[in-house]
Parts: structure tokens; sequence; C-alpha cells
């Protein structure tokens, strides 16, 4: 009946009294966490840079591998190994005193090798969101759904990957830079090499400073 809708509404109206304030304090509670929070981090980044972008890496190399695990995402985890694997030798490798002569050109060689892989991935899948998007894959008789997917994994292994060997990048440098470092009692340290030899590894230059190295350039 009626009469009965009314009273139960009525009753509902009663038992949640009041939720909307309590919604009102957990939305002003969540945003004053997170201006906090971006404070913390902000502060935590400038005072002590190393922890912080050891932290993050950390968090971003691992976590992704529990949702891998979880979600049974085969591809990536074969992926996240090979790479894992051989970026743990490249630092292990450049966090080693005295560093090896050999070791600089091959940091450098393996990232820049992961930079231009990862750029040509996300380019290709910019390019399939957008195709997709303006339904040219309607031409090549592929489904929106299949086009997308495709398009956003690839932008997404692009993103993730040229990210992470970015700050693996970093934190090899760092360590490299501090290993290579000399000193001098006379003064200014100085070196004095010839035009077709490295300052910082003493290896032979195979690429000229004007040329386009496939996986190394001079500068």
């Amino acid at each position: 009946p009626p009469s009965r809708g009314r009273v139960e509404h009525a009753r509902m109206h009663a038992k949640h009294r009041g939720h909307e304030a309590m919604h009102a304090e957990m939305v002003l509670i969540l945003i004053a966490t997170l201006v906090v929070a971006q404070l913390l981090l902000v502060q935590w980044k400038q005072r002590h840079p190393r922890s912080y972008n050891m932290v993050t890496l950390f968090q971003m190399w691992v976590v992704p591998l529990y949702f891998t695990v979880k979600l049974n995402w085969w591809r990536f985890l074969v992926i996240w190994v090979l790479f894992s694997a051989v970026t743990a030798f490249v630092t292990f490798r450049a966090t080693r005193k005295p560093l090896v002569q050999t070791t600089p050109r091959l940091v450098y060689k393996w990232f820049l090798l992961i930079y231009k892989i990862s750029y040509a991935t996300g380019i290709v899948g910019y390019m399939a969101v957008m195709f997709t998007l303006f339904g040219l894959n309607l031409l090549f008789r592929i489904k929106p759904e299949d086009a997308m997917d495709f398009g956003i994994s690839l932008l997404f292994y692009g993103l993730y990957y040229g990210v992470l060997e970015r700050d693996f990048a970093e934190m090899c440098a760092d360590y490299m830079a501090s290993t290579i470092g000399f000193y001098s009692a006379s003064g200014m340290p100085t070196k004095h090499l010839s035009d077709s030899v490295c300052a910082v590894c003493g290896q032979q230059i195979f690429v000229d400073v004007n040329e386009e190295g496939i996986i190394e350039n001079t500068y």
C-alpha cells in the first residue's frame, strides 16, 4: 500500500539521518590527507632526495609484480623478469668499487637501448589509440576493443619501462660519478686525452659527435 511505502521511506531517511554531514567530513579528511601527504613528500624529496628516489624506485619496480601475479598477466611478467635481470646485472656492475673500465659504456648502452625501445613503443601505442578513436581500425577489420587494448598496452609498456629505466640510469650515474672522481694535491685535477678517447671511461670512441649512433652516441 502507498502508506506502507511512505512509512518505509521515512524509516530509511531516519536511519540514514546525518550521513550527509558524515560524507562531507570524510571528503574534507581525504582532501586534507592528500594535501598533507603531498607536502610531506615534497619535503622528503627536497631534504633527502637519495632515500626518496630509492624508495619510490623500489615501489614502482616491485608493486606491479603483485598485480601481475594476481591477475595472471604472464606477458608483462616475462618482460619484467627479463628487464629486471639485465638491469640488476648492470646496476651491480655500476656500484662496484673499483669501477671496471668497461662499465660506463655498458650502462650507457643498456639504458639508451631501453630508452629507444620505450620511446618507440609509446609512440606506436599512442598512434594505435588515436587510430582507434578515429575509427581507422575498421579499415583493417580490427575490433575497436582489440585495437584499443593493443594501443593502451603498448602505451603503458612504453611509459612504465621508460620511467623505470630513467630512474635506474640516474642511480647508476650517481654511483659511477662518485666512484670515478679523482683527486690531485697540486690543485684542480686535469686529464689530457685524445679526442677519440672517452674522458669518463678511457675507452675508444666509435661514433663521432656529429654522427647518429644506433645504441651509442657521443656528446
